[in-house]
């Protein structure tokens, strides 16, 4: 049991209702969700992925793993308090646990380590066949080999298995870190034709996503950019020998901060919004 962990994966769909409300309100969602994220984070292994673009029925995914089960327990308890969720659900949820294949020699640690990944993680639930789990341990061994060398070919592909036996519905969810979804498809595509296929029941819905930080997630919802992460700034042109000078233009204000407005001579200023602390969320359930 030593090394064994519990995998999250909770996928986010946010309702376009959200997207009309005010840039600070949805600024202050935001800060909320990622607070939330980043203690979560402090003690154990958490990764943020965007699914904007790659899905339809999903925004955001959070993937969280710990030892126990009561640290992600309180994840969910404190991203249920977030703003952001009031306006959004959980459009899909699987929950499994690491351990040693039984089919591979290969060592394999089971628990993430902190580098790992790649730029995109594809994730989907499976399930088998029952005629599976009816065959000789050594034939389903022997069916295995095969798939299991195919694999192997595609080194730019990072697999993680994870079982559900009796936690969820599924049996496994299986996780594929890749740079290049083109190699993923590839590989697919070629474990069509091995005999361990045929004893697949199920393996969809499957979810392509962006590995990114909390904030840049966040950001992908509505396209502002928070407080702690900014948008980017254009470059300067390059300089020319008689290129002429040209004014520099006056600066932008935030986008997320209303301009202040005088009062009886006196400039005052917006009261920004202040990022939740741990105890400040559990106080407003």
């Amino acid at each position: 049991m030593t090394g064994r962990t519990f995998v999250k994966f909770t996928f986010i769909k946010v309702d376009a209702s959200w997207r009309r409300r005010p840039a600070p309100a949805r600024a202050r969602d935001k800060r909320d969700f990622a607070v939330a994220c980043r203690h979560f984070g402090e003690s154990n292994f958490l990764r943020t992925y965007s699914l904007v673009g790659t899905r339809g029925d999903a925004d955001l995914m959070v993937r969280a793993v710990s030892p126990t089960l009561d640290p992600i327990h309180e994840l969910h308890v404190l991203l249920n308090q977030t703003g952001l969720m009031r306006w959004a659900e959980v459009s899909h949820s699987y929950l499994a646990m690491t351990k040693p294949s039984p089919y591979s020699d290969e060592e394999r640690p089971l628990a993430p380590r902190p580098n790992e990944g790649g730029r995109y993680l594809i994730v989907y639930p499976m399930w088998k066949k029952r005629e599976w789990y009816l065959l000789a341990a050594d034939e389903r061994m022997r069916i295995m080999r095969s798939h299991i060398e195919v694999g192997r070919r595609y080194t730019s592909i990072d697999i993680n298995t994870a079982y559900s036996y009796g936690l969820d519905d599924q049996e496994f969810v299986v996780s594929f870190d890749a740079d290049d979804p083109g190699d993923f498809l590839d590989l697919v595509h070629e474990l069509r034709g091995t005999e361990s296929s045929s004893y697949t029941l199920s393996e969809t819905p499957i979810f392509t996503c962006l590995s990114v930080s909390p904030e840049r997630a966040l950001n992908a919802l509505d396209g502002e950019a928070t407080a702690s992460e900014p948008a980017p700034q254009p470059e300067a042109p390059p300089e020319a020998d008689e290129q002429p000078e040209v004014p520099a233009a006056p600066e932008e204000p935030d986008a997320l901060v209303p301009a202040p407005s005088a009062g009886d001579g006196a400039e005052r200023e917006e009261e920004q919004p202040q990022p939740l602390t741990r105890r400040e969320l559990w106080r407003r359930a």
